[in-house]
């Protein structure tokens, strides 16, 4: 059976202390996630690992070196909005519109929802979208609660839906959160066993998870005590393992639009 693995980051300003009352500006949000971002380039080009990057249009804008590096590295971007902080209905066409002119030969074809919240997949597909990665059909009361839906892809409104990976039966979350929280051998074994079973396996993280700075100043900013565990340089090195775990069962890594 063929095993795949799809790893996705939501490259946004940091805008984690503003939902917490801290007045962090733009500027703030992007020195954070600028830096996160070039530690998760760092350890997929060490393990020759290619990934989807859903962008802000914010993001896309004021990190070109960072968005050339992921283009170079034969990377996936794809849509995450225009601000992260502040959403908008045509959010998702402004933000893929944006991107494509900014970095010409790119076709953005999936998007993600800023904190996995509800989409038009009849709009999305209408303005050419292929994909939507907004669902995280996990055991977990709010907007993570969707236990009717399906774990695996699916089809709505002519539009392909690729939930985040939870494992079978009880639906534990395997998303960013996990891996900070859980012991590194339980999330291992949990993503493992999920690969195995569903033969794909898909993820996503956010690059202020891996930065140094933020990780540095996670009190003054009121960073919540779980995410606090293990950000920075060992987020890094979670990822790391992750991806040495998950090729050990076999995986090929692979882009969302081509897994």
């Amino acid at each position: 059976m063929k095993r795949v693995a799809s790893l996705t980051f939501d490259l946004e300003e940091c805008d984690l202390p503003r939902e917490h009352g801290i007045d962090f500006s733009l500027d703030d949000g992007m020195a954070v996630s600028i830096e996160g971002a070039a530690e998760i380039l760092d350890v997929l080009e060490r393990r020759g690992v290619k990934a989807t990057f859903f962008c802000t249009l914010n993001f896309a804008e004021r990190a070109p070196e960072i968005m050339r590096r992921i283009v170079a590295g034969g990377h996936e971007i794809a849509a995450h909005g225009v601000d992260h902080f502040r959403r908008s209905p045509d959010d998702p066409w402004a933000c893929k519109e944006g991107i494509e002119r900014l970095y010409p030969g790119t076709k953005v074809s999936g998007y993600r929802q800023p904190r996995m919240f509800a989409v038009d997949c009849a709009a999305l597909a209408a303005h050419g979208f292929a994909y939507d990665a907004s669902l995280n059909p996990a055991f977990v009361p709010g907007r993570y609660m969707h236990l009717s839906m399906p774990r695996t892809r699916f089809v709505e409104d002519g539009l392909v839906r690729i939930p985040a990976s939870v494992t079978p039966h009880v639906r534990f979350p395997l998303f960013w959160l996990s891996l900070h929280v859980l012991p590194l051998w339980l999330y291992l074994s949990l993503a493992r066993r999920t690969l195995r079973h569903d033969g794909f396996f898909t993820t996503y993280f956010h690059p202020w998870e891996f930065s140094a700075m933020l990780a540095e100043r996670a009190r003054e900013l009121k960073v919540p005590a779980l995410v606090r565990r293990n950000l920075g340089k060992a987020m890094s090195s979670r990822l790391d393992s992750l991806v040495a775990a998950l090729s050990a069962e076999g995986a090929e890594f692979l882009p969302l639009r081509l897994a």
